[in-house]
C-alpha cells in the first residue's frame, strides 16, 4: 500500500500555507515518520524554505539531473518519453524534498489541453494528467516514505487540478477574513466537480498497464492561521470570521448542514487555530529551521523559550489530528514520542 498523499490547498494566497506544510514536514520527521515534502507550487516557496540561495542556484542553473518537479515531467511534455524517476533532495535521513521549479508553470497549458482528451480515451492524455500522481508515488517508493505532504499554489488552474487528483486527502489552510470565506465557496464546488469529472474519465483509460489515481481528494479539515491574539483569544475583529467558517466549510466543502449552529471551537473539522507567531517566524526563517527547533543561539531567549515550546505542542497536536484522519495511527503507535 502506497503512503498517503496529503495536499494543502486554498485558492486564496497569503494564508500561511507554505509555512504550515514546512512545519508539519519537520514535525512528522521529529515524530519518527519518513516524509516527502513535494513542492507543486510554480512559485517554489516551499523549496526556498528548505534550501538556501546557493543550493537553489546550483540546482536551477544546472539541468543535468531529474531533481525538480518540472524536469521529471519534461520528457512527457516534449513527447520524448514518460516521467522520469525523481532525484529527491535529502534534507535529513528520512526527510526528503521533491524540489519545486519556476518552470513548472510551463506545464499548465499541456495539462489543460489534455483534460478533455481523456474523454476520447487517448493514452497520452491519461499519462499527462496522472503525471504528478505517478511522480509522487515514485518519490514515496524511492524514499520509503510514510507520508507525502504537498504544497500547492493559490489558484484553481490545471496544475492544481492534476495535483489534487493525486491527493488522498486535502487540508484547507484559512485566514479568518472575508477573502478566505469567499474562497471556500469557490473551492468546495470546484473540488467536487473535478472529482466527478475524473471519475468519468477513469473509465475511458485505454491502457490496462497504466495505473491511475482514484482522485479521492477527501477533505479532512481546515486550519485557521495568522490571527491576532489577545488574552489567548482571537481579537474581536477576527472572531466574527472565525465563527462563520464552520457553516461555510460544512455547506460548501463537505456538503453537510451539521455546523449550521456550531461554535468554531466545537467544529470537528477545525484541526487547529494557530497563532501568528510574530517575531519567531522571521527568526526561524533566518535560521532556516522550524520555529520549534529554535535555540538560544538563534535568538530564542527569555520569553521566546516558552513560546517556542508552545509552538511545538501546537504542531504536534495538529500533526496527530491530521495523521489520525489519514490512517497513520498504526505508524504512530510504534513511535516513542507519541
Amino acid at each position: 500500500m502506497s503512503s498517503p498523499i496529503i495536499a494543502f490547498f486554498n485558492n486564496k494566497g497569503g494564508v500561511g500555507k507554505t509555512s504550515l506544510v514546512y512545519h508539519l514536514t519537520w514535525m512528522y520527521f521529529d515524530l519518527g515518520l519518513r516524509v516527502v515534502a513535494a513542492d507543486l507550487d510554480p512559485q517554489a516557496n516551499l523549496t526556498s524554505a528548505f534550501l538556501d540561495e546557493n543550493r537553489l542556484e546550483e540546482i536551477w542553473e544546472k539541468e543535468e539531473s531529474f531533481n525538480t518537479v518540472f524536469r521529471c515531467v519534461k520528457p512527457l511534455l516534449r513527447g520524448i518519453g514518460d516521467i522520469a524517476s525523481p532525484e529527491l533532495e535529502v534534507i535529513e535521513d528520512g526527510l526528503n524534498l521533491l524540489i519545486g521549479d519556476l518552470q513548472l508553470s510551463g506545464f499548465e497549458d499541456e495539462l489543460s489541453s489534455q483534460w478533455p482528451d481523456c474523454l476520447d480515451g487517448k493514452e497520452r492524455a491519461f499519462r499527462v494528467i496522472s503525471a504528478f500522481w505517478r511522480l509522487l508515488n515514485q518519490a514515496s517508493i524511492n524514499s520509503d516514505a510514510d507520508v507525502v505532504l504537498v504544497d500547492l499554489g493559490p489558484n484553481l488552474g490545471a496544475i492544481n487540478r492534476a495535483a489534487l487528483i493525486s491527493a488522498n486527502y486535502v487540508v484547507v489552510p484559512l485566514s479568518p477574513d472575508l477573502f478566505s470565506l469567499q474562497g471556500l465557496k469557490n473551492l468546495g464546488p470546484t473540488v467536487r466537480r473535478w472529482r466527478g469529472e475524473w471519475q468519468e474519465r477513469i473509465l475511458k483509460n485505454p491502457a490496462p498497464d497504466l495505473v491511475l489515481p482514484n482522485g479521492d481528494m477527501q477533505p479532512i479539515g481546515y486550519v485557521i492561521l495568522q490571527h491576532g491574539v489577545r488574552f489567548d483569544r482571537p481579537v474581536k475583529a477576527f472572531q466574527r470570521w472565525v465563527e462563520r467558517i464552520p457553516q461555510v466549510y460544512h455547506a460548501d466543502v463537505i456538503q453537510s448542514q451539521e455546523a449550521a449552529f456550531l461554535a468554531s471551537s466545537q467544529d470537528p473539522s477545525r484541526l487547529a487555530l494557530l497563532k501568528h507567531y510574530q517575531s519567531l517566524m522571521p527568526m526561524a526563517q533566518e535560521a532556516r529551521k522550524p520555529i520549534f527547533h529554535l535555540k538560544p543561539a538563534d535568538g530564542a531567549i527569555g520569553a521566546h523559550v516558552k513560546a517556542v515550546n508552545n509552538v511545538y505542542w501546537d504542531f504536534k497536536d495538529l500533526a496527530q489530528k491530521i495523521a489520525g484522519r489519514a490512517g497513520l495511527e498504526s505508524l504512530f503507535l510504534s513511535q516513542d514520542g507519541l
